[in-house]
């Protein structure tokens, strides 16, 4: 009887999927679940009929798999990963593979990847990309580890892998050594952090503004998405505006709770970028703004004793609603171009050989942030590899530049109604600051300087300097 070609451990939503497209996909798979209930439940419902086999102990699991075995671990991240490749250590034999595909710390992902190493294993740690949806009918994977593993693997994550409509290809690719692979899926996610509050942002501003039904905000975000902001944020938030909830009858929407989640990958993303020295303000303002959303008994409480200034939007209607998409549009460009510059310099400071033609291409299907703008930035990295920022791509830079006045339109009306955005004024602030051929910093570094001696350059001659300030 023929063994099966890939294991999978941890049968919540995400990884039933995956093993039913790997199944879907003509691959032998076997499934493990640490509570038997859950593999029963698993097997008599959707998996049933599929060359799918249910293990009920490690030791089982292992032996029904062909060598090298490719085992995927679908558990939360942190400790439960430690314990799962534990366990399974003593089992294995050399060359087995275990793919890491939950959304571990890539620096956990560098240490795993030693230890395995170490003993004759090896070890991917993959990105994924799509949600429930994505896992069953194609997510993007980023996988990091060394090329022989990857090649082994290379097969299977083409088969599952999201599909371009335009092309066909695969949203899968080689990323890079060691923790390479979650540390471009945290990049990803901080990215979709960017772009969720960007969205939520010219969502407050148009209804603090005009005040759109919910057809009409149906209507504004289904043409947003007819166009240059085609996404699959775009289009799953105009169809969040039709939903209405059975027990009010009022829009679901406007029942939901405004305070927002998170898991920690889009902190980690601003985290690791102030560690490496890289800016990525819209990113960090998104994390801030899911913070503020957090504190809502305070804020409720504020509200009561300060106020904001006492004025309607008077312009035309339709002026701000293109306005509004115009600065969108440019602020997710400035997201966009802050997360590949910090891929850049992570490329660099860890060793990773990063390919960001590569990355964008996968980018395109399956994950949460694929959009057409994600085709333009594939071509700009085509056109020029070695490109240090997007804005500085031709055709970006026209596209700024077109839409710069009603960016900032967009942003004074926001300020004038009191309307918070905090992440598309860090884009435009980004765009201000990068464009300065001189920025303040000289009298940051001059304050250095008077009260720790921290010296300081000139623009007229080299070398490093001090004085003392004090003297007049």
């Amino acid at each position: 009887m023929s063994k099966n070609q890939f294991g999978l451990i941890g049968l919540a939503v995400m990884g039933q999927n995956l093993v039913l497209n790997a199944a879907d996909h003509g691959f032998r798979v076997s499934v493990f679940n640490r509570t038997a209930e859950k593999t029963d439940e698993f097997m008599a419902g959707d998996a049933k009929g599929k060359s799918i086999t249910a293990t009920y102990s490690l030791e089982e699991f292992i032996t029904s798999l062909e060598r090298p075995r490719i085992i995927q671990i679908m558990v939360k991240a942190g400790a439960p990963v430690d314990t799962v490749i534990n366990h399974l250590k003593p089992l294995l034999d050399k060359g087995d593979i275990i793919i890491d595909g939950g959304n571990s710390l890539f620096a956990d992902t560098e240490r795993r990847a030693k230890e395995l190493e170490s003993v004759n294993l090896r070890f991917i740690g993959m990105g994924v990309s799509g949600g429930e949806e994505g896992a069953r009918h194609g997510p993007s994977l980023m996988p990091g580890g060394t090329k022989e593993a990857y090649a082994i693997i290379e097969p299977l994550v083409t088969a599952i892998a999201a599909k371009v409509p335009a092309d066909g290809a695969s949203c899968v690719a080689y990323i890079g050594p060691g923790g390479a692979g979650h540390y471009v899926k945290m990049v990803h996610n901080g990215i979709e952090y960017g772009d969720m509050q960007l969205i939520a942002e010219s969502y407050d501003l148009l209804k603090t503004a005009v005040d759109p039904s919910p057809a009409e905000f149906h209507q504004i975000f289904r043409d947003w998405n007819a166009g240059e902001l085609s996404s699959f944020l775009i289009e799953i938030t105009a169809g969040i505006f039709c939903k209405m909830d059975d027990k009010t009858g009022k829009p679901l929407v406007d029942m939901v709770l405004d305070k927002a989640g998170q898991k920690g990958t889009g902190k980690w993303t601003s985290q690791n970028a102030l560690d490496i020295g890289a800016a990525i303000p819209t990113i960090t303002a998104a994390v801030d703004g899911r913070i503020l959303s957090s504190m809502k008994e305070e804020r409720v409480a504020a509200s009561k004793s300060l106020f904001g200034p006492k004025v309607t939007y008077g312009d035309d209607r339709q002026k701000i609603i293109d306005a509004v998409r115009a600065a969108l549009y440019a602020s997710k460009i400035c997201s966009y171009a802050q997360g590949m510059a910090l891929l850049t310099k992570a490329s660099s400071e860890y060793g990773y050989g990063l390919n960001l033609c590569e990355i964008a291409r996968i980018w395109r299907a399956g994950c949460i942030i694929r959009a057409r703008l994600l085709d333009d930035i594939m071509h700009a990295y085509r056109r020029n590899p070695a490109l240090a920022n997007l804005l500085l791509d031709d055709e970006f830079r026209q596209v700024i530049l077109s839409r710069q006045d009603a960016w900032r339109f967009a942003i004074k009306t926001a300020v004038g109604l009191g309307t918070p955005v905090p992440a598309m004024s860090a884009s435009l602030a980004y765009f201000d600051a990068y464009r300065s051929e001189r920025l303040p910093a000289n009298l940051i570094q001059a304050q250095r300087d008077y009260f720790g001696a921290h010296t300081f350059e000139r623009i007229d001659q080299p070398g490093v300097f001090h004085v003392d300030w004090k003297e007049r």
